[in-house]
């Protein structure tokens, strides 16, 4: 499967959601993060609108340390 692009921000949150991360806060952007086994933390930050580009995604991605295909498969397993 290619990579999402103008993804609905639903099915970005599980996808999230199921690689680990949770929201801890939400208004303009929705701030999440993961707790990682070495005990330290990966922030992620993305716009709440109804849906997000590809390159926005691209982008989280990267920061995040969330490798392509890890994504991708966790979208496809959402709804």
């Amino acid at each position: 499967m290619k990579f999402p692009h103008d993804a609905p921000l639903t099915k970005v949150t599980k996808s999230l959601e199921l690689l680990g991360f949770h929201v801890i806060r939400s208004g303009n952007h929705i701030s999440m993060e993961r707790l990682n086994i070495d005990g330290t933390k990966t922030p992620l930050t993305m716009p709440n609108h109804l849906t997000i580009k590809g390159s926005t995604l691209r982008m989280i991605c990267t920061q995040a340390g969330i490798a392509r295909e890890d994504f991708i498969e966790a979208y496809e397993k959402t709804r």
